[in-house]
């Protein structure tokens, strides 16, 4: 059979697998960093600007924006006139919960009069490794679990605990961390905004209980204690260009307390703020430099300053004109110049500053590619140093983080997982041992652990925990090393964490084959495609692509590599529709039936190809790879050569990943380590120059030594014999 043709057809049909992968994600149109409304965040009129008779049915007419955090009071048409039907609020507005991406979910939310959620529809998201390709559907079967909920119900993701109070609500397949994250979201603005109208009330917290503590101490003292903290934000994390003055830098504090007080006072400062508390009242103070002003520039008289607020649990407080004094000046020794200061009182009796709580500062950020701006929070958390309370500080359960539910949860699956990497590693890096007792006849003593490894990575690794590692991470892990790390991000998903540092490691010992040829699931999957082909009768259909035509078409991986991450550049949204020339997410993380018809043709016609020709798409599409490729010619060990394999072409025949080139050289970024040509290296009836040694002992009558680590029969060292005059003084 002509190979020309069917490789011609192989490299069509590569061709309109691309074509069909762009078309699909040109077609893409999800709530993945979806264009908002520029007012959305500013505008009073916020139903002007989305759709809020979704989330609220029935509702004929939307009040402005009021209160703070701000929500939207609907009407209903009634034979007797409007009356209140209930409230609409943004997520945004009120929380700043960041999801898997570490941005948050823009959510709109409904609640009736009686505290039930009526509707929830999300906006935008920015989850570019789990969520992207989703269908809107799947998302809002999620949300729609929320409708008919009351906001002051415990809810969480998983099983219900009826005999604990829990609600439990289904997850979506591969996106625990968003779905936790999505939770508080929409649980924290129901309840925010349920204590604000009067649906919930307001549990007075137990007031601080002063200690007697007199002592006087320095600026550099009260900082080291906690007594004074500082927040800074800087320019680059608003989406403008880095300068060395930050755009805001505050330092704040608690000031009841007296010897913190009469430090940053003085005695008659301190006495005279005193006097003008009633019992109940807190007073804290702010000094800042910067670019910008924390009192805001459009304040007026019997307005709020919309800066800065203090958040205690899922309680906001802000500040009016009469919650502000001025603060003309700072006793402790050490403290630093300001640009503006302020002191404001907290007058709301649910706020006890025995318990912890965070100045918030809010400020309007710019993104870059949309050229959009949004309200973004930045805080700190303060809670009154030990000694100045008497008995301590009371016992506070914080909410455990969403990682941290995920790994606790999830620990027999990590551990297996984890097992399953050390096994894979270990056993490879035995592999002289196993080759050595494998023949080009009979591999199986190698092949019962690579095959193992295909079945596990494909079941367990790929549809089990769904830890299929992708371009995608590349991409923001890349972004993050260059604007900001966020360990939790990366935390998130113990599974793909785990798997990353394995195949860090791992390419940097042995080369990037170890993970591509043995347990990347849709690698494995490929490479079982075409053995079951081979066994079942397909074999004489079955081709590798001739040699010139595979050196050409194998950089085509690192051209999509490039192209991505260029793009990504400038729009990371696009970069992550692009990156669907991955078809993991249709075989693995999302499935067929939840993909439209291109996503699931792209993905069947790199498998079906797969049944004829060993991994087409790990040999030339695949952008993970290539990323992987390259640091791959630093790996510390590689596969050995002898020198007689400059002129054998026994190994580049069976070489499935064409990985060895015309003289014997083995291309470690193009081998998959299936392990043959290590097989046939110590193979004295595989390996021909070690063939022809075999033969010509066995003619010769020579015994057959064992092959060294060279790949070469050990030297005979013949023994010479006692001269005749020793022999006989031995008798």
């Amino acid at each position: 059979m002509n190979p020309m043709p069917i490789a011609r057809r192989a490299a069509l049909l590569l061709i309109g697998c691309l074509l069909l992968w762009l078309g699909a994600s040109a077609r893409a149109q999800t709530a993945y960093e979806a264009p908002l409304p520029v007012a959305l965040s500013t505008s009073p009129e916020l139903c002007a600007h989305v759709p809020c008779t979704e989330v609220l049915p029935g509702a004929t007419r939307f009040s402005p924006r009021k209160g703070k955090p701000a929500y939207v009071e609907a009407y209903r048409e009634t034979p007797a006139g409007q009356v209140l039907a209930g409230y609409v609020f943004l997520s945004t507005d009120i929380v700043d919960i960041p999801a898997y991406s570490g941005k948050p979910v823009v959510t709109l939310i409904g609640m009736d009069t009686r505290g039930l959620i009526t509707g929830v529809r999300i906006l935008r998201h920015s989850e570019p490794i789990l969520l992207l390709g989703i269908p809107e559907s799947v998302l809002t079967k999620f949300v729609r679990q929320y409708v008919g909920k009351f906001v002051g119900d415990k809810i969480e993701i998983g099983r219900s605990r009826e005999a604990e109070g829990y609600i439990g609500l289904d997850a979506i397949t591969g996106a625990t961390v968003t779905v936790i994250a999505q939770n508080q979201v929409v649980m924290r603005s129901g309840v925010a905004v349920a204590r604000q109208v009067g649906i919930l009330k307001v549990t007075p917290r137990p007031q601080i209980r002063p200690a007697e503590v007199a002592d006087r101490m320095s600026w550099e003292q009260l900082v080291a204690e906690g007594s004074v903290r500082r927040l800074t934000v800087r320019p680059d994390q608003l989406g403008m260009p880095p300068a060395d003055e930050p755009y805001i830098d505050m330092h704040y504090g608690y000031l009841n307390t007296p010897a913190v007080g009469r430090s940053l006072l003085g005695d008659a400062g301190y006495s005279s703020l005193m006097s003008r508390l009633k019992p109940g009242e807190h007073a804290l103070f702010i000094v800042a430099t910067g670019s910008d002003s924390f009192k805001g520039s459009g304040f007026v008289r019997g307005g709020i300053y919309d800066r800065v607020q203090i958040s205690q649990e899922m309680d906001a407080y802000t500040f009016r004109d009469l919650d502000y004094l001025n603060l003309w000046g700072l006793q402790a020794p050490g403290a630093p110049a300001f640009k503006e200061s302020a002191i404001f009182i907290v007058r709301d009796p649910g706020f006890s500053p025995a318990y912890p709580w965070s100045l918030v500062f809010l400020a309007n950020k710019l993104d870059r590619v949309s050229g959009n701006r949004e309200f973004v929070s930045f805080s700190d958390e303060y809670w009154v140093p030990a000694r100045y309370m008497q008995g301590g500080r009371p016992k506070v359960e914080k909410p455990e983080a969403a990682w941290v539910t995920v790994w606790r949860t999830r620990a027999p699956g990590i551990a297996a997982f984890a097992l399953l990497l050390v096994a894979v590693a270990v056993v490879y890096a035995l592999r002289e041992q196993l080759t050595r007792r494998s023949t080009h006849k009979n591999k199986w003593p190698v092949n019962i652990f690579k095959y193992g490894a295909w079945v596990l990575s494909i079941a367990f690794v790929g549809f089990g925990v769904l830890a299929q590692p992708s371009i995608t991470h590349v991409l923001t892990w890349f972004h993050s090393l260059l604007f900001k790390w966020t360990w939790e991000l990366f935390l998130s998903d113990p599974f793909i964490f785990l798997f990353w540092i394995f195949i860090i490691v791992t390419t940097f010992v042995w080369g990037r084959g170890l993970f591509c040829g043995w347990l990347c699931p849709f690698g494995s999957l490929s490479e079982l495609l075409y053995k079951v082909g081979g066994a079942i009768g397909l074999r004489r259909w079955q081709f590798a692509l001739p040699s010139a035509l595979h050196n050409r078409l194998k950089w085509v991986k690192y051209l999509v590599f490039f192209g991505l991450l260029t793009v990504s550049m400038f729009s990371m949204g696009l970069a992550e529709k692009l990156a669907e020339v991955e078809p993991f997410k249709t075989t693995f993380l999302i499935g067929w039936g939840d993909r439209s018809w291109p996503y699931t043709l792209f993905a069947a016609g790199l498998l079906g190809l797969s049944i004829f020709t060993e991994r087409p798409f790990c040999k030339y599409l695949c952008p993970l790879g290539a990323s992987l490729a390259m640091p791959s010619t630093f790996r510390w060990f590689g596969l050995r050569r002898k020198q007689a394999c400059s002129t054998c072409k026994a190994c580049a025949v069976g070489c499935g990943s064409q990985a060895i080139d015309a003289d014997g050289r083995i291309d470690h970024r193009e081998c998959l380590h299936c392990l043959d040509c290590m097989v046939l290296y110590t193979d004295t009836h595989g390996c021909p120059p070690l063939a022809k040694e075999r033969k010509r002992r066995e003619r010769e009558g020579l015994p057959l030594t064992p092959i060294g680590r060279d790949g070469y029969f050990i030297p005979i060292i013949p023994v010479p014999a006692d001269p005749p005059d020793t022999a006989a003084r031995h008798g």
